[in-house]
């Protein structure tokens, strides 16, 4: 089955109604009402050893409930959609465009733990350019849901290709994880590094010294 660009099979269903949201991650699943998403967070508190009915904690499940409707809002979309409307009229311009330092949040899907970062885009256009806060559109899109960032990374680059056809796109993610800093090894201070390049960006050496130079990662600037 066919599925627009950047959209996953099971896209999150939310549907808003007297009952309270409904989401599933699955499009064959039964929905998850919002009571039952409040009693699973409850559930978890129970066994984390706390009281769920104690004063501090009598809301914190709708807080949480409704935080993961912002946190994973991704899954509601395509981002391919956000690149439709494009402009053609640029006087000729085919050099690189590039889109530093778009900061975002996303969660590990191994721990559900944040991933904090930024993300940098560049493309060559060949005769149509897009608007510039839809390329940041693309990144939120894909990074609010869980992630690791080499996927996320990889997901960013195909879906500016598939919808702008450029002669090239690079993309480079610099980000930290909550999960390898705040249990496990307990590091802090480390941050991952993840690009994909695709053609001109990979064909190319000059062409990606000169994205990489824009960005400042040739310098190990952040």
């Amino acid at each position: 089955m066919a599925h627009k660009s950047g959209q996953q099979p099971g896209t999150l269903k939310r549907l808003a109604s007297h009952e309270g949201l409904c989401m599933s991650s699955n499009d064959n699943a039964p929905e998850v009402t919002r009571e039952q998403a409040e009693e699973a967070v409850r559930t978890l508190l129970r066994w984390a050893g706390d009281d769920p009915a104690r004063e501090g904690l009598l809301d914190t499940p709708k807080r949480v409930v409704k935080a993961y409707s912002d946190w994973f809002s991704g899954y509601g979309s395509d981002p391919g959609e956000y690149l439709s409307r494009t402009f053609k009229e640029v006087a000729g311009y085919d050099e690189m465009v590039v889109l530093r330092d778009i900061e975002f949040e996303s969660h590990c899907e191994h721990h559900m733990a944040p991933i904090i970062g930024r993300a940098h885009v560049g493309y060559l256009p060949t005769n149509r350019v897009v608007g510039i806060s839809k390329l940041a559109r693309v990144v939120d899109g894909f990074a609010r849901r869980f992630q690791v960032q080499e996927k996320l990374t990889a997901e960013i680059a195909q879906c500016i290709q598939e919808n702008l056809h450029p002669a090239g796109v690079a993309v480079v993610i610099d980000a930290t994880h909550e999960c390898m800093s705040t249990r496990g090894v307990h590091k802090r201070g480390v941050s991952m590094i993840t690009s994909q390049m695709l053609g001109s960006f990979r064909d190319d050496a000059r062409t990606r010294m000169e994205f990489l130079q824009f960005i400042g990662i040739d310098r190990g600037v952040r």
